[in-house]
């Protein structure tokens, strides 16, 4: 059995913390780019050159990508053959997030509670989500998620004889709703399937995926193009200024599910698409 210490962690996850916020991912990065060559609107192209710019300008100089440093979301792999010592799991990754924000001096975001609306001051605590797979390391991928985004995000239970198609219209609905208010161009994680308080975590599951990367269902690859597709013909565009390049990519996740409900939930992400992983 390999021991994975508590500090350890905690200190991979500050430092993740700290990189999401100021290090835009190569594969977003990437994917404005490509989104740039294809824009045809001059004001959507100056949109897509602003965030690479400010991409630039925010790992040179080490400071937050967006004001927005987001709430933490924490993805954890836990081989089976690995064994965590000196601590609780969740309360190493709790500290870990604590020290990322103090050191890196991001803005703290998260309330002690939704009606009460007191600050925590540390950011904390993060949403985690532990998976027990084979091995014996530990992975740990962190997504700092803003508020204007996760907002725009919604559920909806179908009928299953709504189908397909309902479920595209559902996609292109919610994205054309949340207009600017989600700093197009986007990235959009659809979930499909499971249970009403599952669907949404495939849906956050998706936005970890790599751009660019397929689904490996062969139906999922395939809507993932057609949404993608559908949701750029929108026109909503560059920070909901007109233009091509609504999303940068659709993912979708899914699952399977009761034959009485269609779930689908679409969590709708920034073009500050921000995440670190690292492996213990």
């Amino acid at each position: 059995m390999r021991e994975i210490t508590t500090d350890a962690i905690a200190g991979a996850v500050a430092r993740l913390c700290i990189e999401a916020c100021v290090d835009l991912p190569a594969d977003v990065e990437a994917a404005i780019r490509a989104g740039l060559e294809r824009e045809e609107s001059p004001l959507g192209r100056e949109v897509l050159w602003l965030a690479l710019e400010n991409a630039r300008l925010a790992r040179e100089r080490r400071l937050p990508i967006c004001q927005d440093t987001g709430f933490v979301s924490v993805l954890v792999e836990l081989g089976q053959e690995a064994c965590v010592v000196g601590g609780d799991l969740n309360e190493a990754i709790h500290e870990g997030v604590r020290r990322g924000y103090a050191e890196g001096r991001l803005r703290c975001s998260v309330l002690d509670h939704p009606l009460r609306r007191k600050n925590t001051g540390d950011n904390t605590p993060a949403a985690i989500h532990v998976d027990i797979v084979p091995g014996d390391r530990l992975r740990i991928r962190v997504m700092p998620k803003g508020g204007g985004c996760e907002n725009m995000s919604a559920l909806r239970i179908l009928k299953p004889s709504e189908g397909e198609e309902a479920v595209k219209q559902f996609v292109v609905e919610t994205v054309f709703n949340a207009g600017p208010n989600a700093c197009p161009p986007l990235v959009v994680g659809v979930g499909i399937g499971g249970t009403f308080d599952l669907c949404p975590h495939l849906a956050k599951r998706a936005l970890f995926r790599p751009l660019g990367e397929h689904s490996q269902d062969p139906d999922d690859a395939r809507l993932e193009r057609e949404l993608l597709e559908r949701v750029n013909a929108t026109g909503l565009g560059p920070s909901g200024f007109g233009g091509r390049i609504t999303a940068l990519a659709v993912n979708v996740e899914s699952y399977p599910c009761h034959i009485t409900a269609l779930p689908v939930a679409v969590n709708v992400q920034c073009h500050a698409a921000r995440h670190k992983e690292a492996v213990l």
